[in-house]
Parts: C-alpha cells; structure tokens; sequence
C-alpha cells in the first residue's frame, strides 16, 4: 500500500480494536491514549540511513552549484581596478622668500586637513573631468561582439568614429557595425522602434539623425580577421561620461599624518583603467601648476598696480625738488635751522607715518570690500605694504584673517552648493557680519588717526611758524626732500619683492608627487573565483543538508529493527528480508523452493525464536496481524507454516480474514467453503482441509464472507473446531484481519498462545507501533513479539547466515537470491548497494 494510503488511515489507527459491540463487528474498537508513548528522539540510524540514500542528491546538488558558479563566471566581466598614490607636498615657496607669516598650531592642522579634503574635492571635480576628456576619447566607446559577452576596445579598433552632433537624441544610441568588406561597412540603427540600414565607404560621410557628421575611418588594427567579427559603438554626452567617472573613481586620503591620497578606477578593460588613473595624475599636475601660476600673476598685478601709484608720487616729487633748485640755486640747509628743523622731521615722520596709515586702511576699506580675494592675494596685500605692521589693531588683524577664511569656506561650499542653499547663504551671512565688524573698526581706526594728525598738524604749525623768519627756501627745500625720500624708499621695497615673486613663478612647481603610478592590472577584482566556487559548492551542499534534514523529518515509516525496538514493548521475533527472486501479485509459499535462501534462513531463525518463547512439544496457537493492509502477513503465515511444517511438526493455517481471505490465493486453490461454513456448521472440519505442496502443511480457506465475521469468532463453535484441529496437528496458524480497521483480530489474538505482529519496513508508519503498545497494555499480551517484514540489505538491520549463500543486488533489481559467497560484488552493485 502507498503512503498515502497510510495517511488516511492513521485515524483509523488511533481506534484500535478490541472494545466493539458484537453486533457490529466491522466497527473498531476506541484504544485509550498511550501516556507511556516514549516523545520523539533523535534516531542516528535513520538519519545515516537516510544521507545515505541522498548522497546521490547531493552529488547531483553539488554539481549544480559548480555548475552555477562556473555559468557566473562565465557570463559576467571581469572588472580590474588601477590604482595610484600621490604625496601632497606642503612647501611653501611664499615661505621660502619670507612672504608667509606664521600660523596657530590649532589653525595649522585645520588647514591642513581641509587642504587634504579640498584636493580630494578638486580631482573629483567637473575641473578635472574637463581636462580628462579633453586628453583622452572617452566619448565614443567601441565594442566586438564575443562568443558569450562583449568586449570593449580600447586603443585596439580596427575602425575610429569622427561625428558632430546637431540633436542630442543621437548620444547614447546603439549603432551595429559591419564590415561588408576592407573598403565598405554597414550601420545599422533603431529609428522610431524600427531597423534602419546606412552603407557607406570608409572615410565618407555619412548622415544620420541627429548627426551632421559620421565617418569611419580604418585605423591600423583594421586585419583580415578583424573584418569577420561584429562591432558596435555608442556616442556619450558629457552626463554619461560623467556619470562613468563618479560610479568608477575613488579619491580616499590614505594617510592624513603622511599626506597621501590614494586614486582608484575600476573598469572592465585593464589598460583604460590604468590610462584614466595615470591620465587624472597628469591633468591634476596642469591644473595644480595653472592654479599656481595664476595666483602668482594676481600678486604681480598687485604690486604692480602699488609700484606704479607709487612711482608716480616719486615722479612729483623729484620734479618738485628739480624745479626748486633750478629756480632757487639752493642745494643745502643752514645750520642756524638745524635744531628746527629736526623737530619739524620729526612731527613730519610722525605725520607721514599717520598718513600712511590712512592709506593703509582705504586699502583695506577696498580689500575687504572684494567678493573673491584669496589667501595669497591677502598675505600680498600684507607684505607689500611696509606700514601693515604700524596699524597696532590686532582685532582688525583678526577680523581680516576670519573674512579671509569665510571667503575660502564660501568658495569650497559652492563647488556642491548652489547660492540658494542655506548652507551657502549662511556663509555669506556670517561674510557679511565680518565685513561690517571690519568696517567699524575702520572707521574707529580713522577717527583717531585723524585726531591724531590733527594734533601733529598744530604742533607742525606752531614749528613752521617759528620757521617763518628764516629764509623761506631753506624751508622748501627741506619740505621738498621729505616726500622724495618717503616715496623712493618705499618704490624700492616694492621692486624687491616683484623680483622675488618673478624668481617663485620662474621655479614654480606641483606640489604633489606620484609615490606609486598606475600598473596594469594582473588579475580582476571581481568576480572572485575562489570565492564564487565556494559559494556554489557550499551552497550546493547547504541545499543537500536541508534535503537529507527534510528527508529525515519527513521520514514517517519504520525502516529498521532498532526503531522497531525502540519504539516498541513487545519483543522483536526477527526479520524478514525482501523477496525480490519473483515478482508476486499475492503472497506465495516460498520457502520449500528456496530452503537455502536468506528468507528461508530468516524465518527459520524466527522458528527457533518461537521454540524459546513456548516448547515445541506443546501444541500451539499462532495468531499473525497487522494494522493494515498490505504488510505481509499472510506472507509471513504461509512461509512460516511451511518451515515449521518441515521441521516435523503438523501445521495448520486457518484464514480467519474473512472479508479479504488470500490464504487460498497463496496456494491456488478455491474459497468455496472454509471457515464461516464450519462455524455455521455447513461443512465439517475434515471436508474444508486442503493439502499443500509440503506433506505436514494443510490450510482451511475463509470460505465464503458472512455478514457477522465477529460472532462467529466469538461463538462456541470456534473454541470447539480449536479444540478439534489440536488434536490432530501441532500448530496452528491463523491469519488474522489488520486490527487496525475491525476488531476479530484482536478477538483471535485473545485466545493465541503467541500473538504475532507483523511490521513492513519501509511501508508501515512510525504512528503504527504506538498501536502495538496500545494492545500490549489494553488486553494484557504479554508475549506478542513483532517481525519485521520485507527489510531490505545495507539499512543496518543486522542478519546474515552463513550456510555459504548469502544476498546481494542482482541485474534486474534489488533482492535475495542463491549466491556463493565468494562471489565478488561488480563495481555497478558495490555502488547501488552503498547508496540504498
């Protein structure tokens, strides 16, 4: 019976017979639950048994995970990554020259960290995109098609594109390349969803939507071989190039302490990754180098914007001085006005000094009035002129230093900012508020340099009035030469510091360098193959482990004698093996054909067994059941009939199965009378007697179904034909009904001196031998003994015999048949013998 059918039979399982009232006997009888039912355990056999059985399966799982792995590999492109490393160099040349003025600690480490940032910011920027496209063709990218997958061409294609784009709809477009010969080729294109067709010469334009201009031209890859293969290229705009570089370039600063950024790019073609790499490093050299040039020329129009309002106050002067004494003839001062007029130079340094300060602080006032002045233009601005250091404010100082620092914080944020952002308005904000702060200090600044001037001024008056009396062009003269030497000195420092920033921009330098340039790649960073194999493999044998943990927990049928034991109080009687030597439609007497077969010699053993459990002197009854249907009971009658019987004892087997009598099938003869008829007295014992193929066997068929098959068990005559057949024979066996649907099974096992249940491996279900134990305890059998039916060989079930046949697996199937012992199992069954 399949399993399903044990499925639905397991309700029935649960009311176990032997309670039924007698006037429906096909009814069962309700067993009360089994509180002794031993819970559910670990069963090491079963679950070896069943990995065993899926060795195959995971085998066969395993080759699928290889399998899958080697197709992922195959079908997905390798992608290399190239990398480079460069050293940031913080020397400053400023410095060098004394131009640069010494910075906070604090402050220096967050400038130094923000320059690290900001150089990250600057390679990953539109700035350095620009220059890469422009040195490297990254918009047009070419391909071949491969067996599997296609390839990208990079520096190697046998044909190069030259376009011009009138309507943007034409990048990104898939156009398939043909050679139709080394002199011709053919593009094919989606237009409006349908397949468009252009032929054209090489080196011809050709027009196509969207494009003014199309030409192919051969490049010197172009070979016989080359002209075979199937090609297509694409045109990118700037966004998708852009989108190519962002997904593919890491800029990661690798080291802050030793000033190192790390440039990466992956790409599925190793030679572009490794060119883009190198490519970002030179680009960022030139902008680097520009960047620096460019700040250099700001700070020479700077000074010399200063030198020249400088040189022509000098200019005026000498003509002044010039005039004076060409008109005057005086060249030197008397030395009666010697005292005087020290004073007087003195108040008029004092006064110079103030007024240079004045014209100090409007050039602040138009410092910070600029949107966009940079560190150096300031530190310029501050060096250039040699009254900065008498402006004494230091609150001006660092209100100039912070607009500074906003300004360059302003600049950073809108590289990724837009002036709508809060972010950005913030910072102009807090430019603004500086800006105004500067502004009043400014204007202190002035008011007391006024009062200051003014107080000099009346001292100076007072002086030039004592002055008076003395010829007044000794006088002029002085006054003459006091601008002339204010404004030639400070031309001269000015003039110092031009050729020292010529000298600076003359050895202007990056200052970055290349640690470790981009190498091509020699293996791909991904896929792994290592690692996809591995996860085939293990993912291959985590599915045969769920498959062999499924198998187990859904394994519900007993396969071996230690779960019979285990799961069972009444005594394992012995085994049955399979009996595969002939295919039987109903159960056959089997043993007096075979008697030195593995199945004779098991039930021989459960003859001996017999002997132990009752003498076999004594007559004895035997009663052989089962739950259902289709376990081999009236198998393991016939045969046992007939092992005893050629032991020398007189056996009878009585079919008491009345609703499905086989007893008769099994040796082929009728079912016109039988039981039910001796039990209606209709027949006598001796007239329902049949003989078997063995001389001491005979059987008595169910005969005909009648409509009461448990009242005439339960009748008198039943005892009295017991009684009668005991005193001719030794033995006698009964078939039973299943006791799992109707109860006379369990009314004959009452009256058996040895109850006999029979379990089939592998077909009856675990849940069946809770109803043995239910019987065991219910009708008090204290010597029902179970056999194990049709066990097949390598499921560790313990029985051999060593009479020199043994069992084994033959070309047409799994059985038990006569074989020598020294015979050597073939390759083909050593290896089906392992796996069932």
């Amino acid at each position: 019976m399949a399993n399903n059918e044990n499925a639905e039979l397991e309700e029935l399982i649960r009311n176990a017979t032997g309670g039924a009232s007698a006037g429906n006997a096909a009814a069962p009888t309700s067993i009360p639950a089994d509180s002794d039912d031993e819970a559910v355990s670990f069963d090491i056999t079963t679950l070896v048994l069943v990995a065993r059985r899926s060795l195959l399966w995971i085998m066969l799982l395993l080759v699928l995970g290889g399998t899958a792995s080697w197709l992922y590999l195959r079908y997905t492109k390798p992608i290399y990554k190239s990398s480079s490393l460069l050293k940031i160099d913080e020397r400053n040349e400023g410095s060098a020259l004394g131009l640069a003025g010494q910075m906070v600690p604090a402050v220096a480490d967050k400038t130094h960290n923000s320059k690290l940032a900001g150089e990250v910011e600057l390679i990953k920027s539109n700035i350095i995109y620009r220059r890469l496209k422009d040195s490297l063709a990254l918009d047009v990218n070419y391909y071949v098609q491969g067996t599997v997958l296609e390839s990208e061409l990079y520096g190697n294609s046998p044909f190069k594109v030259i376009y011009k784009v009138q309507d943007n709809n034409a990048y990104n477009r898939r156009f398939e390349l043909k050679f139709i010969d080394a002199k011709r080729v053919r593009i094919e294109y989606n237009e409006q969803g349908r397949p468009q067709i252009v032929e054209s010469a090489l080196g011809t334009n050709m027009k196509l939507p969207g494009l003014t201009m199309l030409q192919v031209v051969p490049t010197t890859y172009l070979t016989p071989e080359a002209l075979e293969e199937s090609y297509h290229f694409t045109i990118q705009d700037d966004i998708s190039v852009n989108k190519y570089l962002d997904k593919n370039l890491s800029v990661e600063i690798v080291n802050p302490e030793a000033n190192t950024i790390g440039i990466s790019f992956n790409d599925f073609n190793a030679v572009k990754a490794q060119d883009i790499v190198n490519k970002i490093d030179s680009v960022y050299l030139e902008e680097k180098l520009a960047s620096k040039k460019e700040a250099t020329r700001q700070m020479m129009q700077f000074l010399d914007k200063v030198i020249e309002k400088n040189g022509k106050s000098l200019e005026q002067a000498e003509k002044k001085l010039q005039n004076f004494a060409e008109t005057t003839g005086t060249y030197d001062a008397k030395s009666e006005i010697t005292t005087i007029t020290t004073k007087l130079e003195k108040l008029d340094e004092e006064r110079t000094k103030l007024q240079e300060k004045a014209v100090l602080l409007d050039q602040i006032a138009q410092m910070a009035e600029q949107e966009r002045l940079t560190r150096d233009e300031y530190q310029t601005v501050q060096q250039s002129i040699p009254a900065l250091a008498m402006l004494e404010d230091p609150m001006l100082t660092d209100q100039l230093n912070e607009l500074n620092s906003l300004q360059w914080r302003l600049r950073q944020i809108s590289r990724s900012y837009t002036d709508k952002t809060e972010v950005v308005q913030s910072k102009q904000a807090e430019i603004n508020f500086t800006r105004t702060t500067i502004k009043k200090l400014l204007q202190q600044n002035q008011r007391l340099l006024q009062a200051s001037l003014n107080k000099l001024n009346a001292q100076y008056n007072q002086l030039t009035g004592v002055l008076g009396s003395l010829p007044g062009r000794v006088t002029e003269q002085e006054r003459l030469k006091r601008p002339l030497d204010l404004f030639g000195k400070s031309v001269t420092e000015l003039m110092d510091k031009q050729v020292e920033f010529g000298i600076e921009q003359a050895g202007a330098t990056a200052d970055f360098k290349i640690l470790s340039p981009a190498s091509p790649p020699a293996a791909p960073i991904s896929p792994n193959r290592l690692l996809v194999y591995a996860i085939g493999l293990i993912g291959g044998l985590v599915l045969g482990l769920g498959l062999i943990a499924v198998r187990y927990f859904m394994h519900n049928t007993v396969t071996n004698v230690r779960e019979l034991e285990r799961s069972t109080k009444a005594s394992v009687l012995g085994i049955i093996p399979t009996y595969d030597k002939e295919k039987m439609e109903v159960s056959r007497l089997v043993v007096d054909k075979n008697p030195k077969s593995a199945i004779s010699e098991s039930i021989r053993s459960i003859r001996t067994n017999l002997d132990f459990i009752s003498s076999s002197k004594k007559k004895r009854l035997i009663s052989v059941t089962s739950t259902i249907s289709g376990e081999g009971k009236t198998f393991v009658t016939v045969n046992l009939g007939g092992i005893i019987a050629l032991s020398g004892q007189k056996v009878i087997i009585l079919d008491l199965d009345m609703r499905k009598p086989k007893v008769n099938l099994a040796f082929g003869a009728e079912n016109i009378k039988g039981v039910s008829t001796i039990l209606i007295e209709r027949h006598g014992i001796k007239e329902c007697i049949q003989q078997t193929s063995i001389e001491s066997m005979q059987f008595i068929s169910a005969g005909p179904t009648p409509p009461n098959p448990s009242e005439l068990i339960l009748s008198a005559q039943f005892d009295k034909m017991i009684e009668e057949l005991f005193l001719t024979y030794d033995v006698i066996l009964i078939d039973t009904p299943p006791v799992g649907l109707v109860t006379d099974g369990i009314l004959i096992m009452r009256k058996a001196d040895i109850p006999l249940y029979i379990v089939r491996a592998g077909y009856s279900s675990k849940a069946f031998l809770k109803n043995i134990n239910r019987l065991i305890r219910s009708n008090n059998f204290t010597r029902m003994c179970t056999i194990l039916n049709d066990a097949q060989s390598g499921g560790g079930y313990g029985y051999g015999y060593g009479y020199g046949y043994g069992y084994g697996y033959g070309a047409y199937g799994q059985g038990y048949y006569e074989e020598p012992a020294t015979k050597e199992l073939t390759f083909g069954q050593k290896l089906k013998k392992f796996f069932t």
